[in-house]
């Protein structure tokens, strides 16, 4: 269990030694927490907080744990941490860290949105981590921003909120209202705001003592477009993929896309099948259903819909293909961490795609 209430490192009642700066106080962060939300995010994002308080002559950080959904809040692998009742005291200058995981994309209280907004009125700085972003959205903050959110959830959200442009990277630096992907790029959130508040030599050496050898700034891309070591493959294959990300739910045929990526249909083929280990329109397929997997979860878009948004002719050809991947129906994953589930799994990978198509 973590306690909200430990290492806040507060210092107070003490006089400067002789020659030495005036004391400043630490600068206050609250983590706004809901059931199921991430304890990596958390622990990561306050390890910086707590080396820099260690490494520096007096605490410069302070931070607190609430949550309007009780004293007791169970994070996504069933640990939990203790949190306070957020009050209505003015949070001016402080930063308020909103972090939400599984079920965040369903979210819905009006007393924390209400509460996030009078404290952005207020002056507090806010930042939505991971599907935090759906609660900062819900709460009317994140209109015409660009958006930082998990990449597996970007299309969702995009469909659920379309006056906000959301970005591939990292996390998006704005002083007001921040976003952050989620996962550990809070660690590299934290170290920017660290570098920014009290310099980057200190940031450097937080980042070396938790051995997080590059501190990656925030436009970088949150992953390598679905497969691990994208710089190796062919010119040709890297630049067919991204046409497929592109042409999600209006699909272009084989031929069209070798045209476009000028090479013969046969050589496209030909290397496709040699780095990625199957077809271009087995992958197409693969891609077209994730998305449509993001979309079931994230949005209350029918099935229909779904299915035309993924490029599917006709509702019954996506259910046939979705069951023939993945093993269950469209309408058996409306929700991404079932109710009567011990934990949320994810329908199919690009490995275990290959690997079906290898055992048929």
């Amino acid at each position: 269990m973590l306690n909200n209430h430990t290492n806040h490192g507060t210092e107070t009642g003490k006089e400067p030694a002789s020659g030495t700066p005036a004391y400043t106080p630490p600068q206050k962060v609250t983590f706004l927490v809901v059931p199921r939300f991430n304890m990596a995010e958390l622990i990561t994002m306050i390890e910086p907080m707590r080396i820099a308080n260690y490494l520096s002559q007096r605490p410069i950080y302070q931070w607190e744990i609430v949550s309007f959904d009780g004293a007791e809040i169970v994070a996504s692998n069933g640990l939990s941490v203790t949190a306070s009742i957020p009050d209505d005291s003015n949070r001016r200058g402080e930063r308020i860290f909103v972090l939400a995981s599984w079920g965040g994309e369903k979210y819905h209280n009006r007393t924390l949105f209400s509460w996030l907004r009078r404290q952005s009125r207020s002056g507090a700085r806010i930042c939505a981590i991971e599907l935090g972003c759906y609660l900062v959205a819900r709460a009317g903050l994140l209109s015409g921003r660009k958006v930082a959110i998990h990449w597996s959830w970007a299309p969702g959200f995009q469909e659920q909120f379309d006056d906000v442009t959301v970005v591939d990277q990292m996390f998006t630096d704005d002083d007001q209202v921040m976003t952050c992907a989620g996962g550990l790029a809070g660690i590299d959130l934290m170290l920017k705001l660290l570098g920014d508040a009290h310099g980057d030599r200190l940031a450097g050496e937080v980042a070396d003592q938790m051995l997080h050898h590059r501190i990656n700034p925030e436009s970088t891309p949150q992953r390598r477009k679905m497969l691990q070591k994208m710089e190796t493959l062919p010119t040709v294959v890297r630049d067919a993929i991204a046409l497929i990300e592109q042409r999600v739910s209006n699909p272009i045929g084989v031929p069209e896309l070798a045209r476009l990526v000028g090479s013969s249909q046969r050589q496209l083929e030909r290397l496709f099948q040699s780095s990625v280990g199957c077809t271009t329109v087995q992958f197409y397929l693969l891609f077209r259903l994730q998305h449509a997997r993001v979309l079931l979860t994230a949005t209350d878009l029918t099935v229909l819909d779904i299915a035309t948004a993924s490029g599917f002719s006709s509702q019954s050809h996506f259910a046939n293909a979705f069951k023939k991947c993945f093993g269950r129906r469209p309408s058996d994953y409306r929700q991404a961490w079932p109710k009567d589930d011990a934990a949320p799994s994810w329908p199919g990978t690009l490995a275990k795609f290959l690997e079906t198509l290898n055992q048929r």
